[in-house]
């Protein structure tokens, strides 16, 4: 997966050449104030997306069999309010190396493969750990999914659909390339289905769903996902 010259060192991924050590953080999100309650007894619905060389990674729900990994500013989620941050480890990996990883992560990442119970943004950004710094993400991040698997029967049903009803349009930027010469797709004005349900149905399920001025006004560009 783009990472035969890496080594492992103390838990975690190591580039052979110096110089390009990162911190690798959790960036937490509110989907909703009332976790400023349910938090102290563990729970709550929260968004989270993994920091690396000064971007965030996070994982949203559009109806296309493309990547639905996402990079915006890092604790600038749109839509979300930020809560905190948790440092998972550091990492050795030049950014060129990074982009590669993650556009081969964002393959098993579709859009249209987003579940709010078993592949929501914390079961991604907890993939991501595991697979960066051999770490877990806290439990209290993605607990509320973990009891929804146990007892979804008791689940609201619209808490227990797959994929937003709003839908982003994509484009290349042709024009406009990253650093490392990789080409992005970003989102432009969504548009609307024949059916769209409430508001809160769709922020719970995506960040792309309903961009807020609440959590900042970061730019939201999905990853292109690696060629097979």
């Amino acid at each position: 997966m783009g990472l035969e010259n890496t080594s492992r060192r103390g838990g975690g991924i190591e580039n052979s050449s110096k110089g390009y050590e990162t911190q690798v953080v959790l960036n937490v999100y509110d989907l909703t104030p009332l976790n400023n309650y349910t938090v102290w007894f563990g729970l709550g619905i929260f968004h989270s997306g993994i920091e690396v060389h000064g971007k965030e990674y996070g994982f949203g729900a559009h109806d296309f069999p493309v990547s639905g990994v996402f990079e915006v500013e890092p604790r600038s989620c749109p839509g979300f309010i930020y809560r905190c941050s948790v440092q998972l480890g550091r990492i050795n990996m030049p950014p060129s190396e990074f982009r590669t990883f993650i556009e081969h992560v964002a393959a098993e990442y579709h859009g249209d493969t987003y579940h709010l119970i078993s592949k929501n943004c914390n079961h991604f950004t907890d993939d991501m750990a595991r697979r960066l710094t051999e770490k877990q993400v806290p439990g209290w991040v993605n607990r509320l999914a973990r009891l929804g698997a146990l007892c979804s029967c008791l689940l609201p049903e619209s808490l227990q659909v797959t994929t937003v009803k709003q839908i982003p349009e994509y484009h290349h930027e042709s024009d406009s390339l990253e650093e490392d010469g990789t080409e992005t797709l970003s989102i432009t004005t969504p548009r609307e289905s024949a059916e769209v349900d409430d508001d809160q149905e769709k922020r719970l399920l995506s960040p792309l769903a309903s961009l807020s001025p609440v959590a900042g006004s970061g730019d939201v560009t999905f990853v292109k996902e690696a060629q097979k």
